[in-house]
């Protein structure tokens, strides 16, 4: 079910004073992030926040709540270092009232309060959720990096997490087209997890797309972490298509929160076969479109593909003559290879 925003935008009234506060609750893990916005709306501040007692925490959230985390001094002390970190145009963070702050992500059911960014924010632009299994088949691998290159390509962002398997190809594919890719974290952003996908973090920074996550930096990528980051992929994508997934795996649960946002879910023809596939059939059985690229999402949003200005191969063309014409294209820009396979920008 697609959520409303939670509350009438704030920004006109958000104060300067309200920024270490709003850090600080991002330290606060036994608030969900809708009982913190719940929480800034009753009280009309986050600082009230902090003045207030463990049980009078428990009343306004109508829970009992128990914890030894609750230190609101410390808490804001350590927001207050962590807001000295943040330095324009390296790395910094909005809030839910901020006019920055992504339009899609605003209308989910629990949206972050905070988001710590490196990068370019995204616009309004189209984006499309890519996940899928760490441990992909070589079919799923080259789909992802193919439908990530086709997209980007095509002017349309790419949203995923920067894991290793469907998420790094569905990165790099886009970033290789020179479009504009979104990662979102489940530790802070100055961590890239796993270390492995540092190349593909920065080559997505360079071509000017962000690295979001929810948590502040120095946050260790704790397993709880990444459901809860699922939520903001969803969040921010118009649509999601798993490309592979087993029977358990965190991209069903980008697809379940995608389903409950009202966002469109496809799943990819080349990721339904065999065990690692099990999910992703699972899907398509329930409904989920199957798809083999770009353009199928594309006409389902009205818009035209654009075709490749390139081939692989022509009618004619001998094995020396396609490779000078690839390697000319490469040199221009024009196209790019991996693992054999051709993909032209233009």
């Amino acid at each position: 079910m697609k959520s409303a925003a939670l509350f009438e935008p704030l920004s006109v009234c958000m104060e300067e004073d309200w920024k270490i506060p709003l850090i600080g609750l991002s330290y606060v893990d036994f608030l969900t992030p809708r009982e913190k916005n719940d929480l800034v709306n009753k009280l009309r501040s986050p600082a009230g926040i902090f003045e207030c007692s463990l049980a009078e925490l428990s009343f306004l959230t109508k829970r009992p709540l128990r914890t030894h985390m609750w230190k609101p001094r410390e808490i804001l002390d350590r927001a207050e270092r962590t807001e000295k970190l943040l330095t324009p145009g390296v790395m910094g963070c909005i809030f839910y009232w901020d006019s920055t702050y992504p339009s899609q992500l605003r209308f989910i059911f629990d949206p972050p309060l905070t988001l710590f960014f490196r990068g370019t924010l995204p616009e309004n632009g189209l984006l499309a959720g890519i996940v899928g299994t760490r441990f992909p088949s070589g079919g799923a691998r080259k789909a992802a990096f193919g439908l990530g290159f086709e997209l980007g390509r095509q002017g349309i962002g790419v949203v995923s997490g920067l894991a290793k398997g469907v998420d790094r190809e569905a990165h790099e594919g886009c970033v290789m087209a020179g479009g504009y890719s979104i990662a979102v974290l489940g530790s802070g952003v100055d961590i890239v997890y796993p270390p492995s996908s540092a190349g593909v973090g920065r080559a997505l920074l360079d071509a000017g797309g962000a690295i979001l996550s929810e948590y502040p930096p120095g946050t260790a990528p704790l397993q709880f972490h990444f459901p809860a980051r699922n939520r903001i992929i969803c969040g921010l994508s118009h649509a999601v298509v798993v490309v592979q997934a087993p029977e358990r795996s965190g991209a069903l649960i980008t697809a379940t929160y995608a389903a409950e946002e009202g966002r469109s879910v496809y799943v990819h023809s080349a990721g339904v076969a065999g065990t690692v596939g099990t999910g992703t059939r699972c899907l398509a059985e329930a409904g989920a479109t199957v798809i083999s690229g770009a353009a199928e999402l594309m006409q389902d949003w009205g818009l035209e593909c654009r075709p490749a200005g390139g081939q692989a191969a022509r009618p004619g063309e001998t094995t020396g003559q396609a490779l000078s014409r690839i390697t000319k294209g490469e040199m221009e820009g024009a196209c790019a290879t991996k693992a054999g396979v051709t993909y032209w920008r233009t």
